[in-house]
């Protein structure tokens, strides 16, 4: 496979966005898996809920929502969602004060347990996701898929690139632009595509020392 040089995609980007200097601006870069450890694994649950919440509706109305949730859920404190009990769950997803969904506010209990089983194996659920290799990322996003509720999709993905994983993202713009390219030729979720797509971003990296968000960014950046 022959890959357009990321040198001729950050130029289009940059092309289309202003320059250089915007381009720069507007790109977001990934934390340091340092600081991915310390953050807590409630951050990480609440993280995975905001995004499920947000799949197929308005992301602003669950942001305007997310005091509410923080609130109803004990600010998705591990241990206190492991304890809450059938009846006391279901009165939860009846309150004003959250996005009234009983089947994703059901997914909370299971991706806690998620976390919780990582915690008793890995330490932590952050230092879990901070030591998986970027290189190979589409195998984390599978485990969430798997191991979790609701995190297929771009659900799982955008969730490690909210709390600072360094990621690519199957998007709209770049799954166009891998199809345009011949890169992948099957459905998105499929294991091909996904590693023909790993394959590409690693191609990148190693080639330009960016990091996979900005890569990702930047092919997006450089259609649109």
């Amino acid at each position: 496979m022959t890959y357009e040089p990321f040198q001729a995609i950050y130029a289009r980007a940059a092309q289309r966005h202003g320059g250089k200097a915007m381009l720069e601006k507007r790109l977001s870069r990934p934390l340091a898996p340092s600081i991915i450890r310390q953050q807590g694994d409630d951050r990480w649950l609440a993280a995975m809920t905001q995004k499920i919440f947000q799949s197929g509706i308005n992301w602003q109305v669950v942001r305007n929502k997310w005091p509410g949730f923080e609130s109803v859920f004990f600010g998705f404190d591990i241990e206190k969602m492991l304890l809450i009990h059938d009846e006391m769950w279901e009165e939860k997803a009846k309150d004003t004060r959250i996005i009234r969904n009983f089947g994703k506010v059901m997914t909370i209990r299971e991706n806690a347990l998620m976390i919780h089983e990582c915690q008793i194996q890995h330490g932590s659920f952050a230092q879990f996701i901070a030591d998986w290799p970027s290189e190979d990322i589409i195998h984390l996003w599978a485990y969430l898929k798997k191991q979790g509720v609701r995190l297929g999709g771009n659900t799982g993905p955008y969730s490690l690139r909210a709390m600072g994983k360094d990621t690519f993202m199957l998007t709209r713009d770049v799954e166009g632009y891998l199809r345009h390219h011949g890169i992948i030729t099957t459905g998105r979720d499929t294991q091909a595509a996904w590693k023909a797509a790993q394959a590409a971003f690693n191609h990148w990296h190693d080639e330009s020392k960016r990091s996979y968000t900005e890569i990702s960014q930047c092919i997006a950046l450089s259609i649109n």
